[in-house]
């Protein structure tokens, strides 16, 4: 982290004084000054260039910063640009000496607003398509990275050989793993071809990285358990559904009341990965805590009521369609989250799921506490889902639909989970 300059540090405090920043939030701008003049000196941008803010404010939108903490950020650099301007000719004085040196190395008349155009233009391409969030991030964050290897060189000059030397740089300097290098290759080649209307051509000389085979960790039945015991309401039903119903973590959370038909005991999990549909049969286990947790959404969904919220969170236009739908009992979260979430374009509170972070840091704590020796994460107790009816002789082709693959090749992954015949039979040389 750069060090701030004594005559910027009184500069600063002065104009904190002086603004209507409330004094607790002296801190917090001090904070947000630190990020920006290092974010400077790291990408080597002009620190007094409005446009650098820009590219600081876009940084922060990546990492997933909320839009009150990115104001807050932009509030204060802007406290710093005016001490700037008042200081003129002392303005030397409140410069951070390596900053200076370093200089612009980018032209500061176009780069901005032809890569933010470039970035629009990828976020259309992507929701034409129907692409998830997901893809969306991680398609604009290697878009980004690009962007900053080539130091705001404008986006229609961009060529193959760009490219070619920023996945070298990734494969020998950064040293990703190839399942990176891959996705990198793979966003790149839809950002020229979508977005810059370029091919890349034969890219001769990059290397597409060759991914290992891949066995998953599978818990046994005895350990889910005491993973179980060790988890809080509503952490736990949450793992009994990833690890009965065989769901990927973001499935299970976005679940809602509607999802449950409890007269079949089917679980319906719509837009699943590959926006797929597909149906599980409920376990009948937890048939009573599934009813439990269902009353629990009905008593906070009256109290969201008195509250007066605008609802919960909805997919695609579909509030457009159904403006009431938000708020109807069917459409509530199955996993709300424990607090209403303030939207600052509408001004309004409205309900969004159980995080998916939360259950994680859950899992985590609860595998520690029961210390068994195994890497399991949210996504073990699916691939332990399918192991354990594989073997149980249950037909692959039936576990594949279960799971929402697309290819039965997918599924046949966790034939290494499980003791072949073969192993069954061989014996070791130990024991001839």
């Amino acid at each position: 982290m750069i060090k701030i300059p004594e005559a910027l540090q009184k500069k600063y405090r002065l104009l904190l004084t002086n603004s209507d920043v409330p004094p607790d939030l002296y801190k917090n701008y001090r904070k947000w000054l630190r990020y920006y003049l290092d974010f400077c000196q790291k990408y080597q941008h002009p620190y007094a260039d409005s446009k650098s803010l820009l590219l600081f404010l876009d940084k922060l939108k990546q990492k997933n910063q909320p839009a009150d903490q990115r104001h807050q950020a932009q509030k204060a650099v802007q406290l710093y640009y005016e001490g700037l301007g008042q200081a003129n000719e002392q303005q030397t004085d409140v410069i951070p000496d390596k900053i200076e040196e370093a200089g612009p190395l980018f032209d500061t008349n176009q780069p901005i607003n032809e890569w933010s155009g470039a970035m629009d233009s990828l976020k259309n391409e992507i929701s034409v398509r129907h692409y998830s969030k997901k893809t969306w991030k991680a398609y604009s964050l290697w878009a980004q990275k690009l962007r900053y290897f080539v130091k705001e060189k404008p986006p229609e000059t961009l060529s193959p050989d760009d490219v070619k030397e920023f996945l070298t740089f990734l494969a020998v300097k950064k040293k990703v793993s190839a399942s990176s290098q891959n996705q990198a290759f793979n966003a790149l080649l839809f950002f020229f071809r979508y977005v810059l209307k370029k091919e890349f051509g034969k890219m001769e000389g990059v290397v597409r990285a060759k991914r290992k085979p891949y066995i998953p960790v599978v818990l046994s039945r005895q350990e889910i358990d005491q993973v179980i015991d060790k988890m809080k309401e509503p952490y736990d039903l949450v793992v009994k559904l990833l690890y009965g119903c065989g769901l990927r973590l973001s499935e299970c959370m976005k679940l809602r009341i509607h999802n449950f038909n409890f007269d079949h005991q089917v679980l319906t999990v719509h837009d699943g990965k590959g926006k797929k549909n597909r149906t599980v049969p409920m376990p009948r286990v937890i048939l009573d805590d599934l009813r439990c947790q269902i009353d629990r959404v009905i008593e906070l969904h009256e109290q969201d009521l008195k509250q007066g919220y605008a609802g919960v969170f909805m997919p695609d236009r579909l509030e457009t369609k159904y403006p009431n739908a938000p708020k109807e009992l069917i459409w509530q979260w199955f996993f709300p989250a424990k607090e209403l979430t303030f939207v600052p374009d509408t001004g309004e509170y409205r309900r969004y799921h159980l995080h998916e972070t939360h259950v994680q840091k859950a899992i985590k704590r609860a595998v520690k506490t029961s210390k068994i020796l195994k890497r399991a994460s949210a996504h073990t107790f699916r691939h332990s889902f399918a192991s354990h009816l594989l073997a149980a002789n249950q037909d692959i082709r039936s576990i594949q639909e279960l799971l929402g693959h697309s290819s039965v090749r997918t599924t046949m992954i966790y034939t290494h989970t499980i003791a072949s015949t073969t192993v069954k039979e061989a014996r070791s040389p130990l024991d001839i």
